[in-house]
């Protein structure tokens, strides 16, 4: 089945015919920290997408969500691509963050199980792939040229302070199963926040990577 076409090509034009605080929401706790955690299409834009973001910022990574707040309505109608994600106060976060990571939904396909991990960031991307399947995940490194790579510099987790970033790619199932299940939420949110304290270390430590 072929996805309908964004209804917006960017977040200026859908503040022009949205209502905040009726058809979205934002969030942002900015905690100081090196590291940005973002759900772009949270809500009942990607299901769970903001409550997987959450629990991996555990009250002390930087966190922001844009939330779709009516159930009923289609996925494209305020999904805004994450090449066109201009939202300024996103953009505000995730500019002065060194680490971001974007957490999003993708539909199943033919790989219900496995998460996707992109970005440019690619030994944060590998490191949480590692974390992942290290906690009894399925998950996959994305590379320029696969679908939902995240490797387009525009992209939204690569606008940080070092213009690389990593994207998470769940599927509905996987999505499904953290939602039903408060430990697994937990675990899996617990193996990427390992990898990024770990990546931040190395960072913040200049011993390079």
């Amino acid at each position: 089945m072929t996805r309908k076409p964004d209804r917006y090509t960017s977040f200026s034009a859908l503040r022009e015919h949205e209502t905040d605080g009726v058809d979205y929401r934002i969030h942002i706790e900015d905690r100081s920290s090196n590291v940005a955690v973002i759900a772009p299409h949270g809500g009942f834009i990607e299901l769970a997408t903001s409550e997987i973001a959450l629990a991996i910022a555990d009250e002390r990574l930087s966190l922001y969500r844009f939330e779709g707040l009516d159930a009923a309505r289609l996925h494209h109608e305020l999904h805004v691509t994450s090449e066109n994600f201009d939202e300024p106060i996103a953009n505000g976060l995730v500019a002065n963050s060194p680490i971001v990571v974007a957490v999003h939904g993708r539909t199943d396909r033919d790989d219900p199980l496995t998460s996707w991990i992109g970005g440019l960031d690619t030994s944060l991307r590998d490191g949480i792939v590692r974390a992942l399947r290290l906690n009894g995940f399925a998950a996959a490194a994305r590379v320029k040229g696969e679908a939902l790579a995240g490797a387009s510099a525009a992209n939204i987790c690569n606008r940080g302070r070092r213009q690389a970033g990593v994207q998470l790619e769940i599927p509905r199932g996987v999505r499904d199963i953290l939602m039903s299940d408060a430990e697994k939420l937990k675990q899996y949110a617990k193996a990427i926040r390992g990898a990024i304290d770990e990546f931040d270390r190395v960072l913040s430590s200049g011993e390079g990577l």
